[in-house]
């Protein structure tokens, strides 16, 4: 599942069936894709050689609370707290130069977050623990990811985590076991179409109902087989769905 970026004009949310998790999928999608590409750090997602790879500080913050949950005898809990907080720091700042543009995230990133950074990994290559504990584990996951989980530091567009991704493809996986057996994978992939359409709805403020009562009332009586532009009035960001489409219960909560 791939989603754009938080502040992009056009949010979309496009499922994409693949038999497994190999990385060629994601190379066989993304193509020469040449931007900023944030994961939760699986290995293969570098696959996508021309992508600028940014990692998600979210995912490790998990994994030091899993740390932190697991006692042992010689208890490191207190260790992976520390690791904790780190992390918050990061997400606190982050908290408070959300309305900031980027130009000016950009800047203040640099002047706040970087002193937090270096000292979290210098805090980092002081540790020494069993490599196969949940600590050992957090620890080397942040080795690895060093670079990438920087990355965000190279343009105030970039978020800190992919939690844009799992928020939208939380609905699919509550609901997989009423379709954990797709009979055809064109199946799969029509799912993954309908799913793709109902998140990228949502990002855009859409009713959903409305949406699909949209689409399926006008694309019928379009030539968009001859003429596939004409396509671009149905598309979830568009001024017209945008219009008749509306979730207005999200406006009054705003």
């Amino acid at each position: 599942m791939y989603t754009t970026a938080k502040q992009d004009k056009r949010p979309a949310v496009v499922f994409d069936y693949r038999p497994s998790r190999s990385g060629d999928c994601a190379k066989a999608f993304l193509g020469d894709f040449s931007g900023y590409l944030q994961t939760d750090g699986y290995s293969a997602y570098h696959k996508v050689d021309k992508a600028t790879h940014c990692g998600c500080w979210a995912h490790l913050r998990r994994k030091f609370v899993e740390a932190f949950q697991v006692k042992s005898a010689d208890d490191t809990s207190t260790t992976a707290e520390t690791g904790i907080e780190y992390c918050n720091k990061i997400f606190d700042i982050e908290t408070d130069l959300a309305a900031k543009s980027a130009k000016e995230r950009y800047v203040q990133r640099l002047k706040l977050e970087k002193k937090v950074l270096e000292a979290f990994w210098a805090w980092l290559d002081s540790l020494y623990v069993l490599p196969k504990s949940k600590l050992g584990d957090a620890i080397t996951y942040a080795r690895n990811q060093k670079p990438y989980l920087e990355t965000y530091l190279l343009d105030g567009r970039l978020e800190i985590s992919n939690n844009r991704a799992e928020n939208a493809i939380r609905p699919f996986t509550i609901g997989r076991k009423n379709w954990l057996f797709a009979v055809t994978p064109k199946g799969a992939g029509a799912s993954a179409a309908i799913y793709s359409l109902v998140e990228s709805a949502k990002a855009n403020g859409l009713d959903i109902y409305k949406y699909f009562n949209y689409i399926l009332t006008l694309m019928p009586g379009m030539d968009w087989h001859n003429h596939p532009g004409l396509l671009e009035k149905l598309l979830p960001w568009s001024d017209k769905a945008k219009l008749y489409c509306a979730d207005k219960t999200k406006s009054d909560e705003d």
